[in-house]
């Protein structure tokens, strides 16, 4: 610290610069008084609600988890709500001080001095689940001790008539949202299978169930049109035998005509059999046309038979969850302890603001002492004198005031005390 390096010497600097660090320090003192007058106190009160778990546990209850943060978040929400706050700010009479504020400034400042807290619950979590909710705390925060109570009581007390509502009215809607989904799939169900149906009797024959049947039909069409090439050629060949004849009887006219009308038949069943087969061939080609489409409502009333069954499950939930609610053994709120008075404003208020500001003016004050003695570096003491320029004094002859009348009296020496004055 240059030339304060002893006890000695701080207490030396501290009576040189005394009225700079006094000044400063009154100055800040002062500064730190009126900044104080200015603020206002601020007190806050805090409620706590307890958060009951159900005395019969719920299957629904055990796949949320998180049933409780739900329905704070929800509450929260609803009563930090443009209509809710002004009701509160009414039944209060909350800024009476300050008319020159506007609706939507009182709004946000109240929306900014309340604070919902919630604290985790001890109780082991399933896994995947969340963390559930033992307590709440609600905080609120005042320029008046009185208000800051009266306002936490009020929304604890909000917060018991919603929850009391709020669980009997989300169980309500559960079940009728269900129940309407419930007959939404159902109807979507019954429509997807009469139109299974309707495709399955307009494609009858090329149905995959019938691909095995028409595929033997076709070998033994197949075998048949053989059988009968085979007849019809041979019946042309003894047809034509008989006409090569020179003469030909009585007998082979009869017998050709015979011969005629066996052919006619024999290409009657070969133009049928025939017909047949291009049928059959049709439907084969079609066949896994139609099993695609098949495959498609497959899988559409498969997923429609899974949602069913999900919400017919969710619905038995619902319907459970509602029942413990009006029975009151569902997750429920209680007031843990209601808000008092707070006694004294919250960092200390105005004492401690005094008390910091002097402090720190009396830092300043000394900050600058220091600073006017680093400007004007002055030699005052025999150790100072030795560690600046590396010599002792023999002697040190202390500075003596004298009157200025006194000095004028005195005789006036020369430079050489020898000569005559």
């Amino acid at each position: 610290m240059g030339q304060i390096q002893s006890m000695q010497e701080l207490w030396s600097f501290l009576g040189r610069r005394f009225w700079i660090i006094l000044l400063v320090a009154a100055a800040g003192v002062f500064a730190a008084i009126a900044y104080a007058k200015s603020t206002v106190n601020i007190y806050e009160a805090a409620a706590a609600i307890q958060i009951e778990t159900p005395t019969v546990q719920s299957q629904a209850d055990g796949a949320t988890g998180s049933s409780a943060a739900q329905t704070l978040q929800s509450i929260e929400q609803r009563l930090t709500t443009r209509e809710n706050l002004q009701a509160v700010i009414a039944r209060h009479g909350l800024f009476q001080d300050a008319p020159g504020m506007t609706q939507d400034q009182k709004l946000a400042v109240l929306r900014d001095s309340i604070t919902f807290q919630g604290i985790d619950s001890a109780a082991s979590q399933s896994f995947g689940q969340g963390p559930g909710l033992s307590a709440i705390l609600i905080l609120a925060r005042m320029g008046n001790a009185e208000l800051a109570a009266r306002v936490a009581n009020d929304l604890a007390q909000s917060v018991l008539d919603m929850s009391a509502s709020g669980a009997r009215d989300r169980a309500e809607k559960n079940v009728a949202f269900f129940t309407e989904e419930e007959g939404r799939l159902w109807n979507l169900m019954s429509k997807l299978e009469d139109e299974i149906t309707a495709y399955k009797n307009q494609n009858a024959l090329s149905l995959p169930t019938e691909m095995q049947a028409m595929r033997e039909q076709l070998s033994a069409i197949d075998a048949d049109l053989r059988r009968m090439s085979d007849d019809l050629i041979a019946a042309q060949r003894e047809a034509a035998t008989i006409r090569a004849r020179e003469v030909q009887r009585e007998t082979d006219r009869r017998q050709l005509e015979e011969i005629g009308a066996k052919i006619e038949v024999i290409s009657a069943q070969i133009d049928t059999s025939n017909a047949r087969r291009n049928e059959l061939s049709r439907n084969l080609a079609a066949t896994p046309e139609v099993e695609r489409a098949l495959s498609a409502y497959d899988r559409q009333l498969g997923q429609l038979q899974d949602q069913y069954k999900d919400t017919t499950r969710r619905l038995a939930e619902s319907e459970t969850e509602l029942r413990l609610s009006e029975r009151q053994q569902s997750e429920r709120f209680t007031l843990l302890d209601r808000a008092i008075t707070p006694e004294a404003p919250i960092g200390g208020g105005r004492k401690k603001l005094v008390i910091a500001g002097a402090l720190v003016s009396l830092l300043a004050g000394v900050a600058l002492a220091f600073v006017v003695e680093l400007m004007r570096p002055v030699v005052r003491t025999a150790a100072q004198m030795e560690r600046q320029l590396g010599l002792r004094p023999v002697v040190m002859i202390p500075a003596v005031k004298v009157a200025g009348k006194a000095l004028k009296g005195l005789p006036k020496f020369v430079d050489d005390p020898t000569k005559p004055a």
